[in-house]
């Protein structure tokens, strides 16, 4: 009788995110297919996902990047996989990347790891730090801009890695999934005024999203038809919200931008808007936003570096502007607003089925399974893809 695969999947925190959405997709996949799914966090706001999937969860402090810390989480983590006799462990993470791999080595277990960003070298010191995620058996890039970045600073073996793209659940973020009820709530709730032109940026408030570019290219536009969202918690940078609150009322822009600290329904929020921005000023190895919004079939204008190069056909479903340059982001969002019914309509077409055929939440979950069955042929048994 084949044995049952366990996989064991390690997150720092269950909080907002694409590499949190990517844990618990693919959690849910593995009960489905019949394989037992384990996550090791330090809990967070989203473990009520977790529970309704069937995924097991362990709470452990992996968040922590005390050396102690982590060489108590090996041990932890040792006995878990003897326990429930584990047969791949898949770190998301570099802290808790360190305590797996140290109990890796010293279990039957595989290790692998997914790297989600290219993260900040510094010193000799940083690059050992970052370069665990480059020690397993299996390496998922999210992006070729990451997997570049990985063989650039790091001598791996290209055999050991593979790309895989984050995906969007399909059936979520779809036009003909959202309500018209949906939609009046929010722009009730967000005192949306009658006629406006929408443009939105959804994400969280640190500064290398940007925020004050875009409000920068709203105040180039001088039209008092736009209205502004900027949907994100700040995490307890209080002081970067009050700067662009500052900014906001010296461009004279009050009455026209809108920060709000959360959006529980990002689907029928983006059947707000007439343009969503993605304006990072520092590459992001992927990013969730331009392929929600293509999803949704909204104009993107999101700036040319990183993940969204790779997400954003240039010229046929978004633009791509230049990092930091408000005068360009200004023009691109001109352009996507000026757009007449039947362009609209050509542009929601073409993202979609982009979005459809390459970012599909599906594919990722394919493809990430597929990596499993890899590390599983020596243990004599298979995940049903």
């Amino acid at each position: 009788m084949q044995k049952q695969p366990t996989i064991l999947q390690i997150i720092p925190e269950l909080g907002p995110g694409g590499a949190e959405q990517g844990c618990i997709d693919v959690g849910a996949a593995l009960v489905r297919a019949g394989a037992k799914a384990i996550v090791v966090s330090h809990g967070g706001s989203r473990l009520h996902e977790l529970a309704r999937t069937g995924v097991q969860h362990i709470n452990m402090p992996v968040h922590s990047k005390n050396p102690l810390t982590i060489l108590m989480n090996s041990a932890r983590l040792q006995k878990i996989i003897k326990k429930y006799d584990v047969d791949i462990v898949h770190v998301r993470s570099r802290a808790p990347a360190w305590s797996a791999y140290l109990a890796c080595r010293k279990t039957n277990a595989h290790f692998m790891t997914t790297c989600h960003a290219p993260y900040n070298i510094g010193g000799e010191m940083k690059r050992h730090y970052n370069s665990i995620m480059t020690k397993g058996e299996r390496i998922i890039a999210i992006s070729n801009m990451v997997a570049d970045y990985m063989q650039m600073n790091y001598r791996l073996n290209p055999h050991n890695i593979r790309l895989v793209h984050r995906g969007v659940a399909i059936d979520r973020f779809n036009p003909n999934a959202v309500s018209a009820e949906r939609v009046i709530t929010l722009a009730t709730q967000w005192r949306i005024p009658d006629g406006s032109n929408v443009v939105m940026l959804p994400g969280r408030l640190t500064r290398w999203k940007g925020h004050h570019v875009l409000i920068d290219a709203i105040a180039r536009l001088q039209r008092k038809d736009i209205f502004c969202i900027i949907i994100g918690s700040d995490q307890g940078r209080s002081a970067y919200r009050q700067e662009l609150e500052d900014k906001i009322a010296e461009k004279d822009l009050s009455g026209q931008i809108r920060i709000v600290d959360h959006c529980s329904d990002m689907p029928a929020a983006y059947m707000l808007a007439g343009a969503v921005v993605s304006a990072s000023i520092e590459p992001e190895g992927f990013g969730r936003i331009p392929i929600e919004a293509q999803a949704m079939g909204r104009p993107i204008i999101a700036t040319d570096h990183g993940g969204a190069q790779e997400t954003i056909v240039r010229g046929e479903t978004g633009w791509l502007v230049p990092p930091s340059d408000s005068e360009y982001m200004a023009e691109a969002i001109k352009e996507a607003l000026a757009l007449n019914p039947e362009q609209r309509d050509i542009l929601a077409e073409r993202a979609m089925e982009h979005i459809a055929e390459n970012f599909s939440v599906d594919l990722m979950i394919h493809k990430t399974l597929g990596v499993y069955n890899e590390l599983l042929a020596d243990h004599g048994t298979q995940i049903q893809i």
